[in-house]
């Protein structure tokens, strides 16, 4: 377990920095639901969706996804999970029609993007955001999966076909590219054990850094949509020690 993402998920599932069933990533959305994944059920999540990508749909290191996602624990899930394989992840909305092709996988929310399935060489993954949403809410054009339909049935602890070599590049965003080594690099700092309050607003980027900061550092997140009020009463309630900023406009 000498990769540096590695390493993160075994302190998740062994409670190195903090005890397994200690939450790791809590989740304030727009609907008003309240989502806490511990460190143990976290990690399950990332195994599963690892588990998904390399079983449905032949992901391998060196591969790599587009997430055109917003800040959300699912984003980070599936972040973690590719990163986790060996993808190269790629947060933020594809740019154009070169840019999708230029990934093996894209995962969205978006529905107009979904109905160009029939128009574009890349798989589509289809991510639902809604509060706990067991499948994607409507019918999805052939040849796109749906993540939250089947990544459930997929097993706790990833069984990887091929390891990654550590050198692959692991996430290319703003510019700059990262191995696994370099992931420490792009996390933003934090002061060992806090417990983070993150906005989703600031991107699904700059989320990833505070989000892999906080964890690297023993701690965890508090990760608030930009449409829920961050009140005293939720700092306190969260025992909320630092805040990684004020929101993006």
């Amino acid at each position: 377990m000498d990769l540096v993402i590695r390493t993160l998920l075994q302190d998740f599932r062994d409670g190195l920095s903090l005890p397994p069933g200690a939450p790791r990533l809590t989740w304030y959305g727009p609907d008003g639901e309240r989502v806490e994944l511990s460190g143990k059920v976290l990690d399950n999540w990332v195994a599963k969706t690892a588990n998904f990508l390399q079983d449905e749909l032949d992901a391998a290191p060196g591969g790599s996804i587009a997430l055109d996602l917003p800040g959300h624990w699912k984003s980070l899930v599936l972040a973690l999970g590719s990163l986790n394989l060996g993808l190269t992840v790629r947060p933020g909305s594809p740019a154009d029609d070169e840019e999708l092709s230029g990934s093996d996988l894209v995962a969205t929310a978006d529905a107009a993007l979904l109905e160009r399935a029939g128009d574009v060489d890349t798989q589509l993954v289809a991510v639902s955001l809604g509060a706990l949403a067991p499948r994607w809410p409507g019918t999805l054009p052939s040849g796109v999966v749906d993540y939250a339909a089947e990544v459930r049935s997929h097993g706790d602890v990833f069984l990887p076909w091929m390891d990654p070599t550590g050198q692959e590049t692991l996430l290319v965003t703003g510019g700059q590219a990262y191995d696994d080594a370099g992931l420490a690099a792009f996390a933003t700092p934090t002061a060992r054990g806090a417990r983070v309050l993150v906005h989703a607003a600031d991107g699904l980027g700059t989320v990833l850094a505070h989000c892999l900061g906080s964890w690297l550092a023993g701690g965890s997140v508090v990760l608030v949509h930009d449409d829920v009020a961050v009140t005293d009463r939720l700092l306190e309630s969260e025992r909320v020690t630092a805040d990684s900023g004020t929101p993006a406009s």
